[in-house]
C-alpha cells in the first residue's frame, strides 16, 4: 500500500501521492457538482455503472463527446464557465469540458481537481491560427485530474470523436488507469502535442488568472466570440425535423 506523510502518501513507486481533501469532493464556484443540472448530467452518463472507474470512464466519454470541441467559444463571461453552464452546452473548449469533467465526476462521489498546462498543439487550421495570432502555443490547456485506485489520473475530454475523425487522428480514450492526455502523434508519426509547461492543480477555475495569460499571449481578440467563418472545428449544423 506505500506508506503515508503528512496529506500524502508514497507508493510502492517511491512516488508521494497527494491524498484528496474535503474541497476535491466539494462544489465549487464553477465546480458547482450540487447543481441539479450536473448532477443530472453525470447520473445520465454513469447510467447503472456502480464501480468509480466506471463511472470515471463513462463521465469522460460523456464530456468528451456530447459536447463539440470549439476553440472560437473562449468567452469573458464568467457564467459560462460554471459546470452548469457548460452541461447545457453543445460546443465548447478545453476549459470548460474539464471543469464539467470534475464537477460531474464530484457529483457521483470521485474526488476530482482541475489541472492546466501550456502546450503546442499541431491541431490547428489556418482560422485558428489568425485567431491565435499566428501561434501554436495554447496556455492554460484544461484537464481534470480524478482520484481512482489511490492515485490521481488525468484525462483530458477536449477533443469529440468526431472531430478527430475530421483530422485523421483517433480520439483520446481513458480506462481510469492511464492518464489520457492529448495525442502526441499524428498521422504517419507527424508531433500533434507537446506538453511545454505545468500550470498546476486547483480546487477551482482561476480563471482571472486564465483570461489574463490569454490576453496577455493572443491579444484581446482570443475571447471575441465569433461564428464567422467555417472549418474542420465548425459543428455539423443540427439536423432540422421534416
Amino acid at each position: 500500500m506505500g506508506r503515508s506523510v503528512e496529506g500524502a502518501r508514497v507508493d510502492l513507486r517511491g512516488i508521494v501521492v497527494s491524498m484528496p481533501q474535503e474541497e476535491h469532493l466539494s462544489p465549487g464556484h464553477f465546480v458547482d457538482s450540487d447543481s441539479p443540472v450536473v448532477r443530472d448530467f453525470a447520473m445520465a452518463a454513469v447510467g447503472s455503472e456502480s464501480s468509480p472507474t466506471g463511472r470515471a470512464i463513462a463521465l469522460f466519454d460523456s464530456v468528451r463527446d456530447h459536447i463539440w470541441y470549439d476553440p472560437f467559444t473562449c468567452s469573458t463571461d464568467p457564467a459560462e464557465y460554471r459546470a452548469s453552464a457548460v452541461a447545457r452546452s453543445t460546443r465548447n473548449w478545453c476549459v470548460p469540458k474539464a471543469v464539467l469533467l470534475a464537477a460531474g465526476a464530484r457529483a457521483v462521489g470521485i474526488p476530482a481537481r482541475l489541472g492546466f498546462a501550456d502546450v503546442r498543439n499541431h491541431f490547428q487550421t489556418p482560422r485558428l491560427r489568425e485567431q491565435m495570432g499566428g501561434l501554436d502555443v495554447f496556455v492554460y490547456h484544461g484537464y481534470a485530474e480524478l482520484f481512482l485506485d489511490d492515485r490521481w489520473v488525468k484525462a483530458t475530454p477536449a477533443f469529440n470523436a468526431e472531430l478527430c475523425a475530421r483530422f485523421g487522428v483517433d480520439p483520446i480514450t481513458f480506462d481510469g488507469e492511464h492518464d489520457a492526455l492529448l495525442h502526441p502523434y499524428g498521422p504517419g508519426g507527424s508531433t500533434y502535442m507537446e506538453y511545454l509547461a505545468d500550470r498546476g492543480t486547483y480546487d477551482d477555475l482561476p480563471l482571472g488568472d486564465i483570461l489574463t495569460a490569454l490576453h496577455r499571449t493572443y491579444g484581446s481578440g482570443i475571447t471575441s466570440v465569433t461564428s464567422s467563418g467555417a472549418d474542420e472545428f465548425s459543428a455539423p449544423a443540427p439536423r432540422q425535423d421534416s
